[in-house]
């Protein structure tokens, strides 16, 4: 007997492996779908989660801090710690804005993830915002200021709240 429910043993491991494998695989490839769908939908929201000055080491962010894309605008909401070159408007955060009058470019970029380029015109004191995305939601932003030091952001991509 004792025999016979080795075998069983082995199948019913066989079986939860690949079970748990097939789940897994599963859950991955229905995350890059999603975070796909957003990008080229460019309705989205980078929530930052961490800084990296370009003059300082990593911070971590407690508040909520955003960029989203609403197809033809963004409203951009992120805190900076770093170099001013000229004085900025203290009515404003440090990089608050929104922007309607922009150039939204989407490139494939590294391991299957894109490369997002904004370029916002009407904004005073940002040049350029580089957003690499990965296939698992996990981003990086680069945002280019005409007056300050450049600025790092990581976070993740999600869906926008409606």
């Amino acid at each position: 007997m004792k025999a016979l429910n080795r075998p069983l043993k082995t199948i019913f491991f066989i079986l939860c492996t690949t079970l748990s494998f097939h789940t897994i695989y599963g859950q991955k490839e229905n995350k890059a779908t999603l975070v796909k769908n957003l990008i080229e939908s460019k309705h989205y929201a980078f929530k930052a989660q961490t800084m990296v000055p370009a003059r300082g080491n990593i911070r971590n962010l407690t508040s909520e801090y955003d960029l989203k894309v609403l197809g033809d605008s963004v409203m951009v909401y992120l805190p900076y710690f770093g170099r001013a070159y000229a004085p900025v408007d203290p009515e404003q955060g440090p990089i608050q804005f929104n922007s309607t009058n922009l150039t939204y470019s989407v490139k494939k970029g590294r391991k299957g993830g894109w490369d997002v380029t904004i370029i916002p015109k009407d904004a005073k004191n940002v040049r350029q915002m580089f957003l690499n995305v990965s296939v698992n939601g996990s981003a990086s932003l680069n945002v280019t200021s005409n007056n300050r030091d450049p600025i790092n952001f990581n976070g993740q991509i999600e869906p926008l709240n409606r």
